[in-house]
């Protein structure tokens, strides 16, 4: 008997269907590199750190049993090792997605933070060669749509390993964030934010690094965005 079986409805009352979440969709960052611990705007190939690799493994075993069953990943380096450790913990099938991909700034890529004399994420800045904010946003919005579309084809839980400001963009303009809460303005090396679905994408646990707890040499508060 299901849940609307059990309850009297009035006589030509119209009722809206009931629906449960089918699903879960991990959203995650990364897992720190040097790149992040020196605060240097990265290439896409800079790989994990030592300390990253204990913390991809530490969130693999986090969602180890918790129903995984395809991950798709950014496909620049830290994202992969990220999401490798976490497809041979859960064995779940393992694509790559381009439209995840950091932020692209360009010419800034390599250059240290304390090194440029101004914002770079600043709304209105434009890096050379690289991407602006609504140009981010825009391509955003893309892989938002290819996550929609892989979510629907998925029988559990889909994984979505990604990047710090394509975790700030998605949740500030796709995700149902619970009241009282705010988009983080900073996202946690290999953070884990777990978000019902079907729509509206209801957030249920937002960049929670739990599985860290009691690492060693904790990170820079001001570590690295991207």
């Amino acid at each position: 008997m299901g849940i609307l079986d059990q309850i009297e409805v009035p006589e030509g009352a119209f009722v809206l269907p009931y629906t449960l979440p089918v699903g879960r969709l991990f959203l995650i960052r990364h897992g720190e590199t040097e790149g992040n611990a020196l605060r240097i705007v990265q290439h896409p190939d800079i790989p994990l750190s030592p300390r990253g690799v204990t913390q991809a493994e530490r969130l693999a075993r986090r969602l180890a049993r918790e129903g995984v069953v395809r991950i798709v990943s950014s496909d620049f380096a830290r994202a992969v090792s990220t999401a490798e450790h976490l497809q041979r913990a859960t064995g779940a099938p393992f694509s790559f997605e381009p439209l995840l991909q950091e932020r692209n700034f360009g010419d800034l890529r390599g250059t240290p933070y304390a090194e440029l004399g101004f914002d770079m994420f600043a709304p209105d800045y434009a890096p050379p060669n690289g991407e602006t904010w609504p140009l981010f946003h825009a391509r955003v919005d893309q892989a938002w749509v290819r996550v929609q579309e892989l979510a629907a084809a998925t029988a559990g839980s889909l994984a979505v390993v990604t990047h710090g400001l394509v975790c700030r963009s998605l949740a500030a303009r796709h995700l149902i964030l619970a009241d009282g809460e705010a988009v983080p303005e900073r996202w946690e090396n290999t953070s884990l934010t777990i978000v019902d679905w079907p729509a509206p994408w209801r957030v249920r646990l937002l960049n929670c690094v739990a599985h860290l707890e009691g690492l060693d040499a904790a990170p820079r508060a001001d570590s690295g965005a991207v």
